[in-house]
């Protein structure tokens, strides 16, 4: 658990820093706010993949410990 909070946090801080970067670079508003909307975007991909593999992971725990017990019991 503890290295989700990193990863979520790492990535919070890269979302941060992207959008900080786009807002104070010299731009047209229509392009920062383009900016924005792809950054987000490449936020919200990462986040589902992190999810994913964490979901992947945790199924995996499960399968395991459940052969373990199914042996333990048999």
């Amino acid at each position: 658990m503890k290295s989700g909070k990193v990863a979520l946090g790492v990535l919070a801080g890269l979302a941060i820093g992207s959008i900080l970067g786009i807002l104070f670079a010299p731009d047209k508003g229509k392009r920062t706010r383009e900016k924005i909307m792809e950054s987000g975007d490449d936020l919200v991909d990462s986040v589902k993949q992190k999810y994913d593999q964490l979901l992947s992971k945790g199924k995996n725990k499960y399968d395991e410990i459940r052969k373990e017990v199914k042996n333990e019991i048999a």
